[in-house]
C-alpha cells in the first residue's frame, strides 16, 4: 500500500497532475481553449461597444456620417443613369462622354487610384471571406470522396439474393420467386436421409 501511495503522490499529489500536464505539451486544454476564445470574443465586443458608445450628436458630425454614405450609392446609380441616357438621347450622352475625354490621363490615374482605395478594402475582405469558404468547402472535399465512394460500394455489392436488399422486379416476377422452392442443402440432406 505505501509503494502505490508514494506513486499516486508523486504523479497527483501537491495539487498538481503531471499526466495532465504532459498531455497538454502535445494536445491542448479545450476547456482552457473554449475559455480563451471566450475571452477574446467578449473583448472584441467590448471594443466595438466601446466605438459606438457615444453619440455624435453634433451637425457635422452627422453631416461627415451622412457623407461617407454617399459615394457608393452615388457611383452605382451615376453608371445606371449613364447607361440609361444613352438609349434614350444619344446625342446628349455623345457630349458628354466627349468632354471625360477631355480629362488629363493625370487625372484619370488619381480617381482610379481614389477609387480602388475607396472600395479596395471592402473587396479584399470579400475576396478573403470567399478564399477561407472554399477552402473549408475544399477540407471537407476527401471526406465526401470518401463518403461516395463507400455508397458505390454498397451499390455495386448489391445482390438481390442477399438478405435486406430488396428486389426491384415486376410484381408478377417477385410473386414467382415467392412460391419458387430455394434450394436449402439442410432440407435435401434431410429428404435423402428420409427417402434413403
Amino acid at each position: 500500500m505505501g509503494v502505490i501511495d508514494v506513486l499516486f503522490g508523486s504523479l497527483f499529489g501537491g495539487g498538481r497532475n503531471v499526466v495532465k500536464e504532459t498531455a497538454e505539451v502535445f494536445r491542448v486544454n479545450a476547456e482552457a481553449q473554449a475559455t480563451r476564445d471566450s475571452d477574446y470574443s467578449q473583448a472584441a465586443l467590448q471594443q466595438f461597444a466601446a466605438e459606438f458608445a457615444h453619440q455624435r450628436k453634433g451637425v457635422f458630425d452627422r453631416f461627415v456620417d451622412a457623407m461617407n454614405r454617399v459615394p457608393r450609392p452615388a457611383m452605382a446609380l451615376g453608371v445606371l443613369g449613364l447607361m440609361v441616357s444613352a438609349m434614350v438621347d444619344p446625342i446628349w450622352f455623345g457630349e458628354r462622354m466627349q468632354g471625360i475625354a477631355l480629362v488629363p490621363e493625370p487625372m484619370w490615374w488619381l480617381l482610379g487610384a481614389i477609387v480602388s482605395f475607396y472600395f479596395g478594402a471592402r473587396n479584399q475582405a470579400k475576396g478573403q471571406d470567399f478564399q477561407r469558404s472554399i477552402a473549408a468547402t475544399m477540407a471537407m472535399a476527401p471526406g465526401v470522396v470518401q463518403n461516395i465512394s463507400s455508397l458505390r460500394a454498397l451499390n455495386a455489392g448489391a445482390n438481390p439474393d442477399a438478405p435486406n436488399v430488396a428486389s426491384s422486379n415486376s410484381d408478377a416476377d417477385l410473386e414467382l420467386e415467392a412460391i419458387e422452392p430455394s434450394q436449402n442443402p439442410a432440407l435435401a440432406e434431410w429428404k435423402a436421409a428420409e427417402n434413403g
